[in-house]
């Protein structure tokens, strides 16, 4: 029985229209992003049938183009529509952020450095950019590094951050391990940030460091 003859309480758009998105299952919000099934299977099977293959609605929206278009139902339509999808996500997320001071929003912070850094396989190493007032002036990814390592040079970000007359930064860099525990060598770099950036009177109010599912804060942890 396809979709269109289920009863509405139970077609996931109608669900969504009338309970929100978050009354929704994953398999669900995935049925409504594919639209159709396949021969003998509804969107909502094809969506469960996904999720089982894949390992779960992150390693989906996460798999490179080859696996995900290989995969029954997708395709390299439904690739650029997802990406297209997730880069909207990151970009709403930037703009609630430039409407007031970061440090005012730390949840909303975290979930923005997360959406940038969670998904590489590789380390990466940015900084946000404030101005005098902690409000958000550019987010820039500055060294990218092997799966275990990168190279941040403090002349550099002492460059950026006159470039862009900040007044403050924040640092964020991922473990692809998935680990957010920092290591001995974060901490010494965050030392050398901070003492580099304060010769231009630029303070380093927060280093986050971005793991599988958590992010943590160097300023929480009062090492800054």
């Amino acid at each position: 029985m396809g979709i269109n003859h289920w009863p509405e309480g139970e077609r996931p758009r109608e669900k969504l229209l009338n309970l929100g998105a978050q009354a929704l299952s994953d398999a669900e919000l995935l049925a409504i992003f594919l639209r159709v099934g396949v021969q003998g299977r509804s969107a909502v099977d094809l969506a469960r049938d996904l999720l089982a293959s894949f390992g779960g609605l992150r390693q989906l929206l996460e798999a490179d183009q080859e696996r995900f278009c290989d995969a029954r139902g997708l395709g390299s339509a439904k690739f650029a529509q997802l990406q297209a999808t997730l880069e909207l996500s990151r970009r709403h997320l930037a703009a609630q952020l430039a409407r007031g001071e970061a440090l005012t929003s730390p949840t909303l912070v975290r979930h923005y450095l997360s959406a940038q850094l969670r998904h590489l396989g590789h380390e990466e190493f940015a900084v946000l950019f404030l101005d005098t007032q902690h409000r958000i002036i550019r987010y820039e990814s500055l060294f990218r590094g092997t799966l275990d390592s990168a190279s941040v040079y403090p002349r550099e970000v002492a460059k950026r951050a006159l470039a862009h007359n900040a007044g403050a930064v924040i640092l964020a860099h991922n473990h692809p391990s998935g680990v957010a525990e920092p290591s001995d060598a974060d901490r010494r770099i965050t030392d050398r940030l901070k003492e580099a950036l304060a010769l231009f009177d630029v303070r380093v109010l927060d280093h986050f460091v971005v793991g599988d599912g958590d992010v943590v804060s160097f300023a929480e942890r009062g090492w800054l």
